[in-house]
């Protein structure tokens, strides 16, 4: 039999309108575009305006991508919305997405993995798609972590930025093209070098913890790096040889936008060239979740030669969790 296969019908996304640059950062902490640019790439971020939250960007970005598609909410079966920084602890922000889009017949949830919560949720999404238990899902990543970040830290603060990017997955009819195969790992040991201490039901909002601002993000950048392009490089390495490719075979490499310095060591470890490697990072930062739909966007919509039938693609992310993983998928269009 031929194994039903999902594929990437369409994209979409969401970037808010306010820019913060490196500039700012001079002012507001002791730190200078020069000193971010070469540690991270990074020249500007976009931060959300106050009280609009994850599905407010997570709506638009999913919106665009069915427009896009020609297709209505009211087809969906499922909404996936993979962030750190939901709405509410409860209802869910894909109960919110459903609701605010009309998706009547969906059902849906958020899903949690630190910056690697995009990728998991494609690759839940897209199994769903193939045991032929979904006919058309909505995988969103959308992060409004600029509500997470201490902005006295400059360790952290200059690092990450808000956004939303949108997939449509829909059952490929071409064999041997879509989403072909994935890998993907945690490892909880290195929970502690990433983590937001205060605000779950261990260490719930008292004042101790918000005077000890353990509703921010922490990070130790040391731990998280080592382990970031040691393991984002391997596992992009290993969905290549696993199933017979090397890095020429690749159309793009698409990997999680965390420092320019990790995608550099992943398309090394890959034999990638550069221009293979979609890059954004140094005008929207670290967006989490949306990291890597907003780099597959760029790669689609925005590049004058993008992904053709018959491209082989890569995507790569690695986050809190410890969490990582890789996607390889052959790209089709009807």
């Amino acid at each position: 039999m031929t194994r039903r296969t999902a594929y990437i019908r369409s994209v979409g996304r969401f970037l808010p309108e306010r820019r913060l640059t490196n500039g700012d950062f001079e002012k507001m902490v002791d730190t200078s575009d020069e000193w971010i640019l070469s540690r991270t790439g990074i020249r500007e971020r976009r931060i959300l305006g106050p009280g609009l939250g994850c599905s407010y960007m997570a709506v638009r970005a999913g919106l665009e991508c069915l427009d896009r598609a020609g297709v209505g909410p009211g087809e969906l079966d499922l909404i996936i919305v993979g962030t750190v920084t939901p709405d509410m602890m409860f209802p869910s922000t894909a109960c919110i997405v459903q609701n605010e889009i009309g998706a009547k017949k969906a059902w849906g949830f958020d899903l949690s993995a630190g910056c690697s919560g995009f990728l998991f949720s494609l690759s839940t999404a897209a199994q769903l798609v193939e045991a032929g238990r979904v006919n058309k899902a909505l995988v969103i990543g959308s992060d409004v972590i600029s509500t997470l970040i201490d902005y006295t830290d400059r360790s952290t603060c200059v690092i990450f930025g808000d956004g939303a990017g949108a997939v449509l997955l829909e059952a490929c009819t071409e064999p041997g093209f879509g989403i072909l195969d994935f890998i993907l790992q945690i490892d909880g040991s290195g929970g502690e070098y990433l983590c937001m201490k205060g605000g779950g039901s261990r260490r719930p909002a008292t004042h101790e913890t918000i005077d000890n601002k353990e509703h921010f993000v922490f990070q130790d950048g040391r731990q998280v790096f080592k382990a970031a392009v040691s393991e984002m490089a391997d596992v992009s390495a290993r969905i290549l040889a696993k199933n017979g490719l090397t890095g020429d075979d690749i159309a793009f490499f698409i990997p999680h936008q965390a420092n320019s310095r990790i995608i550099d060591a992943a398309a090394r470890r890959m034999g990638i060239k550069d221009e293979k490697v979609v890059v954004n990072i140094s005008k929207y930062g670290n967006t989490v979740c949306a990291s890597v739909p907003l780099a597959l966007y760029e790669a689609v919509l925005e590049r004058d030669n993008g992904p053709k039938n018959g491209d082989y693609l890569v995507l790569a992310a690695f986050g809190a969790g410890f969490t990582w993983g890789s996607a390889l998928l052959k790209w089709w269009e009807k």
